[in-house]
């Protein structure tokens, strides 16, 4: 397949749009980044025409799938009323309450426009509650890309992160032109260590403001915690004054409408929201205990955006909630079920075809992976992969008509029905054959 029109475009966007796409994960697209004409449940069509089963879902917020109706209607309304207006309106009101109402840990909730947004005001609360200044970061999480927190990180569509090396202890900037002591204040540690985080929390505690972590590592290999590691986490942050702060960016909503840590059981004092809440639409939200989200009511910590809470974004975030909501969560079962007939089904065609390889899964969500380790249960065991071998793989399966993210991480939406599972098996059962005709597992990404 050429892509022509594809090509074509990028060339264009590049005459005016720096790099010819609007973020860099994109252009590590194989065999060249996709320019998209529309998209209806879970299809999406090229401008070449070619239509493909979409597991990309837009990097993950897509859970109802490509124009949902009810996410257009509510947006259809709030906009023919006003898309924004710099001032409070009811929407706010109703999403706040319904994320209060949701979300375990919520006594009140911020509004922003992104995930990295979220992160940014989770730990400046962090720090202007507990007067510290030092924060605990895990090795394989990604907690978006400001200069506070955007650490090196592995991952094909990361190509400047990936291309950075560092002694495992080291904070090494995840981009060029990062400022130099922008990660000062970030101790970096390997995750589902307990000996070692309690090691550190209890020597450096009187200056660590918090512990940031992804509930599950879900960018590198879709890793769940050690039993009691969470819970752990949750006693010794609390013995020794220190927020806990769970980053719900990709599983809040997508395992459940209270999230991982609702699911988990777990009590952390700050959560931070995005991705999924929207279906789409940009809209995040931090969450969490009403006396360190009152810093911002008391103005001890500003809270800016011009587009915080608009009519749209917020339209969208409770339609979307509604939506995942109906039935009592029947769209969680049918996405579950989904999703177990893919792990199971790209598992047993692995096996089949002699392709050692792991799928590691929670909810709807699961990283695909080709390598020789029995299980990946650590970012350690996750570099192990053969990253360069799945990329070809995700590029023969655009052949096939199934978008793939290049990094291994799979979404599966509401609109995914048994049809598409089906024929997305067929099609990875034909690119195996076509993987072992080329040689199979090479060499390691490290």
């Amino acid at each position: 397949m050429t892509y022509t029109k594809s090509r074509a475009y990028l060339e264009q966007s590049k005459q005016y749009l720096a790099g010819g796409v609007a973020s860099t994960l994109r252009a590590a697209m194989l065999p060249t980044p996709l320019f998209a004409e529309s998209g209806n449940g879970p299809y999406i069509r090229d401008v070449d025409g070619r239509e493909y089963i979409d597991y990309l879902l837009g990097y993950g917020p897509l859970i109802l799938g490509h124009a949902h109706p009810s996410l257009i209607g509510a947006m259809d309304t709030a906009v023919r009323g006003g898309a924004t207006y710099g001032l409070q309106h009811a929407g706010e009101v109703d999403l706040a309450r319904t994320l209060c109402e949701i979300l375990p840990c919520a006594e009140r909730v911020a509004l922003s426009g992104s995930g990295t947004e979220a992160v940014m005001l989770a730990l400046r609360l962090a720090r202007a509650h507990t007067g510290k200044r030092k924060v605990v970061r895990f090795h394989g999480h990604y907690h978006g890309w400001s200069d506070a927190i955007f650490t090196s990180f592995p991952s094909v569509d990361m190509k400047a992160s990936s291309s950075l090396t560092a002694a495992q202890d080291a904070v090494v900037p995840g981009t060029g032109g990062q400022s130099a002591n922008s990660l000062d204040d970030i101790i970096l540690l390997p995750w589902n260590d307990p000996e070692i985080l309690e090691q550190t929390l209890r020597a450096r505690h009187h200056e660590i403001a918090a512990v940031i972590s992804e509930p599950i590592m879900c960018n590198s290999g879709c890793i769940h915690p050690k039993p009691g590691y969470l819970e752990q986490m949750r006693a010794w942050t609390r013995e020794l004054g220190i927020v806990m702060i769970l980053d719900e960016v990709i599983t809040g909503f997508r395992l459940g409408l209270g999230g991982a840590h609702g699911l988990f059981g777990i009590d952390p004092d700050l959560v931070t929201v995005g991705k999924a809440m929207g279906g789409g639409i940009a809209i995040s939200a931090v969450a969490g205990r009403a006396a360190i989200m009152q810093l911002i009511e008391r103005g001890t910590v500003s809270h800016l955006g011009t587009l915080n809470g608009n009519t749209v974004a917020t339209a969208a975030a409770l339609a979307t909630i509604g939506a995942l909501a109906a039935d009592h969560g029947a769209a969680y079962v049918r996405m579950n079920r989904i999703t177990d007939q893919l792990t199971d089904g790209i598992a047993d065609l692995m096996k089949s075809h002699g392709l050692p390889g792991v799928v590691n899964r929670e909810g709807p969500v699961f990283n695909m992976m080709f390598t020789r380790e029995d299980k990946v249960e650590s970012f350690e065991a996750f570099n192990k992969r053969d990253g360069a071998l799945y990329s070809r793989f995700a590029a023969l399966m655009l052949e096939e008509g199934v978008l793939l993210r290049p990094n291994g991480l799979w979404y599966v939406s509401a609109a995914h029905r048994e049809q598409e599972a089906t024929k997305t098996l067929q099609a990875a059962d034909r690119v195996m054959g076509r993987l072992i005709s080329q040689g199979g597992l090479g060499g390691e990404e490290r």
